[in-house]
């Protein structure tokens, strides 16, 4: 019995170190780990900071949006005034080209479009300020769908605005604040969808 033990202890050192010998002769030509690891987190980090990029760009536009419906809900022409110039600039920064062919000829057009809207907005009157909002609504909800966003995004509906036309408008926030009407009808809408 204590030869048997002997024996089958034996066979088994020999067959692990067989097996590591053989391992070891396998992976010659393999290369090195420590290197292809590298070389990909490279191109991780790379794709990671493309998409940083993109999402801060598309982040700035949804601020300036936002700040500019805020201040449509406070019926506040001066400062409707402001940041639609600033938005116009933001929009006019905006950087596609890490975005496919089809998408930079979308989005220009989309920027181009939305940027008119937002100078507008920037030499108005109340009353065409919502008009070009409106419209300058569609191009943000346009690029985002392009873009995509991490934020949560509502995208809202007021069914009487524009002779009972309606007209949209992205929030932040579930809480429905128009900025078609302002304090005049500050909570007539609905939330369409959520956007994310």
């Amino acid at each position: 019995m204590k030869t048997l033990k002997t024996t089958l202890m034996a066979s088994a050192m020999l067959l692990t170190a067989f097996t590591s010998i053989s391992c070891k002769e396998g992976n010659k030509n393999e290369p090195a780990a420590p290197m292809s690891n590298e070389m990909h987190q490279e191109s991780m980090d790379d794709k990671d900071d493309m998409a940083m990029n993109e999402n801060q760009g598309a982040k700035a536009v949804l601020q300036d949006y936002f700040k500019l419906k805020d201040a449509l809900v406070e019926t506040n022409n001066d400062k409707a005034k402001q940041l639609g110039a600033t938005l116009a600039s933001t929009l006019g920064s905006f950087d596609a080209s890490s975005y496919s062919d089809s998408e930079q000829q979308e989005l220009k057009d989309i920027i181009e479009d939305a940027t008119e809207h937002a100078e507008h907005i920037s030499e108005s009157d109340m009353a065409h300020q919502r008009e070009h909002f409106k419209i300058l609504t569609k191009d943000v909800t346009d690029m985002v769908a392009i873009t995509g966003t991490e934020m949560n995004v509502y995208e809202q509906y007021c069914p009487m605005y524009d002779n009972n036309k309606g007209g949209a408008w992205l929030s932040m926030n579930e809480e429905i604040r128009n900025p078609y009407f302002g304090d005049k009808m500050l909570k007539c809408g609905k939330v369409q969808r959520e956007i994310n």
